[in-house]
């Protein structure tokens, strides 16, 4: 059921930034590589062996489930090399004490030589593959530091991660621009025979005055506020958005289920299911993920990777220590309390839960601030699918697949709101 990069749950997650925000693309939306500034200069962005062991080691013992799944994400993890890989396996072998391990990388799958897919296949990794689209969709941001295109180096590996059977999913960023060509994009997925596709909304401010101090192009947390936003040219219409996922869940629901598994969608029908929510950012709370830079530095949250969310490290604290510290908890109780009135009686609050609060800076109908910038594009969506969900929760519960309700969809009559 659940296509996010992440393949079981388990007590915390830990995502690992093996070399840090360093990348050898140069994505214009991207979020992670100015983080390098906050860094000392000529800093050696690569995870030393002392580090690795330390964070497998102490990774695995604080963990209580039966299954442990480590995420490798960068900047561009890949830049390591594949002996650091193959030092993972070593190190989790060595540390496993008979839990089962898995292993997720998530890649601009520039770097992934010939020799890279057996170790990859061997070794039963998932790959969360970056591709936005068709070849022009793809390459008006992602290019390299030369400004180069990518599509066909990255399309190249998609057809070896398929060849070598490997498990994969897609992950496609969702643009201003993008957000216009919904089914060239979803049809362009279904060509090439992508089975497994998540959807990421791009939502950036541009520096405020803390950021521009921290060398930083995008704003900070600090300034979760409506007044003097300016957002970055690429960031996507809140209902652009929903209308993009709106136009593929009608053909999905119709063609698609069980075929193509649509992140977005199956986390959509975890909340209609009265389950919790499978990916953070329509969790009630976070705090429960987390990331290990590759100083070994521990932060609260991918996106907030920033001084006053440092937890300590990996060297000086346990993961036990930071993930239960005080620090950690008020952040993650902080999604829920600080939800605007307006959201908690939202008739779609159950599914949304106000989103990422990265992304709450506008102000409320009457007055508050917390407000999700996506808010009027989730609206949109959620509102839309709710009959067909209402449908695929009934035939679960009667014990057949979801994807029949493409048989009821024949016959409208039976699709009651």
């Amino acid at each position: 059921m659940n296509t996010t990069i992440e393949k079981t749950k388990t007590n915390f997650h830990m995502l690992a930034k093996p070399s840090g925000p360093i990348c050898n693309l140069d994505c214009h939306y991207c979020f992670y590589t100015e983080k390098e500034s906050l860094f000392e200069p000529k800093t050696p962005f690569r995870m030393s062996d002392e580090t690795l062991e330390s964070f497998i080691k102490n990774y695995i013992g604080a963990q209580n489930a039966e299954e442990i799944p480590f995420v490798w994400q960068g900047g561009e993890p890949t830049l390591l090399g594949l002996n650091f890989y193959k030092k993972v396996v070593q190190f989790q072998k060595k540390y496993a004490n008979g839990k089962r391990i898995s292993n997720s990388l998530q890649t601009n799958g520039t770097l992934l030589t010939e020799d890279w897919f057996p170790f990859l296949a061997e070794n039963d990794f998932l790959v969360g593959l970056s591709l936005d689209g068709p070849e022009e969709i793809h390459d008006k941001y992602r290019v390299d530091r030369g400004g180069e295109p990518t599509f066909h180096r990255v399309l190249k590996t998609l057809h070896n991660l398929q060849k070598y059977k490997i498990q994969y999913n897609v992950l496609t960023c969702v643009t201003n621009e993008s957000s216009n060509s919904a089914l060239e994009i979803y049809h362009f997925f279904k060509s090439e025979g992508v089975e497994y596709v998540q959807f990421i909304p791009i939502v950036e401010r541009l520096a405020d005055e803390q950021a521009t101090a921290l060398g930083l192009r995008h704003a900070t947390p600090a300034s979760l506020k409506e007044e003097g936003v300016h957002l970055a040219p690429w960031t996507v219409n809140p209902e652009k958005y929903g209308d993009f996922l709106i136009t593929i869940f009608d053909e999905w629901v119709k063609q698609d289920v069980g075929t193509v598994n649509v992140m977005n969608f199956e986390s959509s029908l975890v909340a209609w299911m009265g389950l919790p929510a499978t990916v953070c950012i329509f969790a009630e709370t976070c705090g429960k993920a987390a990331i290990i830079e590759h100083n070994g530095d521990v932060y609260s949250c991918d996106h907030f990777m920033y001084p006053d969310y440092k937890l300590g490290n990996i060297q000086s604290e346990t993961f036990k220590e930071m993930m239960d510290s005080m620090q950690q908890s008020e952040f993650g109780q902080a999604k829920k309390s600080t939800l605007p009135k307006y959201c908690q009686s939202c008739e779609v609050k159950f599914a949304c839960n106000g989103e990422c609060p990265k992304h709450r800076f506008l102000t409320t109908p009457d007055g508050e601030q917390g407000l999700n910038y996506l808010c009027a594009g989730y609206k949109k969506y959620f509102t839309h699918i709710h009959k067909y969900m209402k449908v695929m929760v009934q035939l679960l519960e009667n014990g057949l697949p979801a994807s029949k309700v493409m048989d009821v969809i024949k016959h409208p009559i039976v699709i009651k709101k």
